[in-house]
């Protein structure tokens, strides 16, 4: 039996860690659950799972919601949260926060030596270069859940030689916008940009796809997780979603991960660690499968090329990169800026600063401080 933290567990992908663990209950107990302010979506978790410690990150709750007056273990602090995540009992972190604020806890865990399942890429992005190294210090295991990546987790295992592989091919839906030319994007709203065609994820990660910087932050994220060159890490459309990333060989073999849209395949995936887990799932139909790909629609190079860039100079142009996106997209759905105006944030923040060396996570968060300053700068040049 296996003790889980499960950071983010009223978000979407909180859902289907929660659904795996739901069908696995013989290998799982749920010790403890981290939130934003959802009370209700955390009590009906705790009603099912009685986790022994709730953490609420968000300080301006209802403090006389029904939980909070009836749990006794309500934890609110970082250190708590670092002491929960750290906790001996603990053999599986998930990470499923959403953005930059989810670095601490994976931080946290990594320091601890701990399991750490990690769907939160923002922090690969950002602190790469701290949390790798730390990793292997402390004998952390990171395992990808973003389908993407662990689909590259199952194509290439781990400890395999790094010399074997030709490249690897990420693919992308496309987003809602495939079809549409950079030009007809200074159009299109804030509703077209949340429906996703294959996902239904939260607004951040589905404007990111929109955007396709989503796809930016898995190159990247990529880069870090299995030590690869940027220059061998492609990226392709693959409107079907049902390949999630390829790896090919210097044989010239190319071995790909398949399924139907649904995260549950790559939660239980990570969480099997060394087995696989059982989950009920929609199977392929292959007598009538029709896959495509294509390139990257013109006039999104510009984000591709800044995320190599992240990739070749490393440093502090990771965070400043993750951190002029999220203010860009809060000011879109906001409704402060237009769709396209996202790019441009992005550029010129990241062009704002130069490459610099990064030592500490003090450093982390301080170039992230910067970074966003300087966006809402821009944001205010714009208009």
């Amino acid at each position: 039996m296996k003790n889980i933290v499960l950071l983010g567990a009223t978000g979407s992908i909180g859902d289907s860690c929660l659904n795996v663990i739901r069908q696995n209950k013989k290998h799982f107990h749920l010790f403890g659950i981290g939130l934003g302010g959802n009370l209700d979506k955390a009590q009906q978790i705790t009603q099912e799972f009685n986790p022994k410690h709730i953490f609420v990150a968000q300080p301006h709750v209802d403090k006389s919601h029904d939980l909070l007056q009836s749990y006794p273990n309500i934890l609110s602090t970082e250190d708590e949260l670092q002491a929960l995540i750290q906790d001996p009992s603990v053999d599986i972190v998930i990470s499923a926060i959403s953005g930059f604020a989810g670095l601490k806890a994976s931080y946290f865990a990594i320091d601890a030596g701990k399991t750490i399942l990690i769907a939160n890429k923002e922090s690969i992005v950002a602190a790469g270069d701290i949390l790798m190294p730390l990793a292997q210090a402390k004998n952390s295991e990171i395992i990808p859940v973003d389908s993407e990546h662990n689909a590259i987790h199952q194509c290439f295992p781990p400890h395999s030689d790094l010399k074997e592989i030709s490249k690897i091919m990420i693919t992308a839906s496309g987003g809602p916008f495939r079809e549409k030319t950079f030009k007809e994007l200074s159009e299109v709203t804030l509703q077209d940009a949340l429906k996703h065609p294959t996902w239904s994820m939260g607004t951040k990660i589905t404007i990111d796809s929109a955007t396709l910087v989503n796809k930016c932050l898995e190159l990247i994220e990529a880069h870090y997780l299995f030590q690869i060159p940027e220059s061998q890490i492609e990226v392709v459309v693959h409107p079907q979603s049902i390949i999630h990333s390829m790896v090919t060989y210097i044989d010239g073999s190319t071995i790909a991960q398949m399924s139907n849209p649904n995260m549950e395949v790559p939660i239980a995936n990570a969480l099997g660690l060394d087995h696989r887990l059982p989950i009920h799932f929609e199977a392929i139909n292959f007598s009538e499968l029709n896959l495509s790909f294509e390139p990257i629609a013109d006039g999104r190079e510009i984000i591709f090329e800044m995320a190599r860039e992240v990739c070749n100079k490393r440093g502090n142009l990771g965070v400043i990169f993750n951190a002029s996106n999220e203010i860009a997209v809060d000011a879109f759905t906001t409704q402060k800026i237009d769709f396209v105006d996202i790019y441009k944030v992005i550029q010129r923040t990241f062009d704002h600063f130069a490459c610099s060396n990064v030592s500490t996570l003090e450093d982390i968060f301080e170039y992230d401080k910067q970074a966003r300053i300087q966006a809402e700068k821009v944001i205010k040049s714009l208009h």
